[in-house]
Formats: C-alpha cells, sequence, structure tokens
C-alpha cells in the first residue's frame, strides 16, 4: 500500500510529520493492506490567514481499492495529527460500509 502525503502551502511537510501520518494511516489501514493500492492524503490549514482557534486543521483521505472506485473520507480538528486520525477512522468505517455491501450483494 502507497501512501502519498499532499499539503497546502500554510503546512510544512517536514520528515516528523511524513513519518507520524505514514503510521497513522498504516496502523488504521492494517486490516485492508491486501485492498487498498493507495491512500492519497491531502493536508490543509482551512484558516491560516485568520486569528481563530477550534477546529482548522483538515485531512481528506482517498483510498483506492482494487477493482472499486476510490473512497474519501476527512476530519477538521485543531491538530494535524488529530486531523489525520480521525480522518483515517472515517475511511476505515466507510471501506467497511462499501465493503459490507459488497458482501450483501
Amino acid at each position: 500500500m502507497l501512501i502519498q502525503l499532499n499539503a497546502d502551502r500554510n503546512i510544512t511537510l517536514d520528515e516528523g510529520l511524513n513519518q507520524r501520518a505514514q503510521e497513522i494511516i498504516t496502523s488504521a489501514m492494517e486490516r485492508y493492506t491486501d485492498h487498498v493500492t493507495r491512500v492519497e492524503a491531502h493536508l490543509s490549514d482551512q484558516n491560516s490567514d485568520k486569528k481563530s482557534s477550534g477546529a482548522e486543521m483538515r485531512c481528506l483521505l482517498e483510498a483506492r481499492l482494487a477493482g472499486m472506485q476510490p473512497i474519501a473520507a476527512s476530519e477538521q480538528a485543531e491538530t494535524l495529527d488529530q486531523a489525520i486520525s480521525g480522518a483515517a477512522t472515517n475511511l476505515v468505517n466507510a471501506i467497511e460500509t462499501v465493503r459490507g455491501r459488497q458482501a450483501a450483494s
């Protein structure tokens, strides 16, 4: 499973963030590594130009499963690690839902 990280101009994608994101996503997707060919992560700071507090970091994850349309999930949180973790959880839930529908049909 390939994990590709992308960040907007307001986020520095350094080695530490890259490693943490890879670990969070790999851990969450552990059950589906045989089915997922690639996960793309898009990290952004929604309110970088404003002085605000709250959920301004966003992570959008898109999983490519063999023989299926891409599945996407996102999360907004106060930190990038929280946003990545939340999006990974949401993505796993979406994959389970889609695979459950496939098994039922």
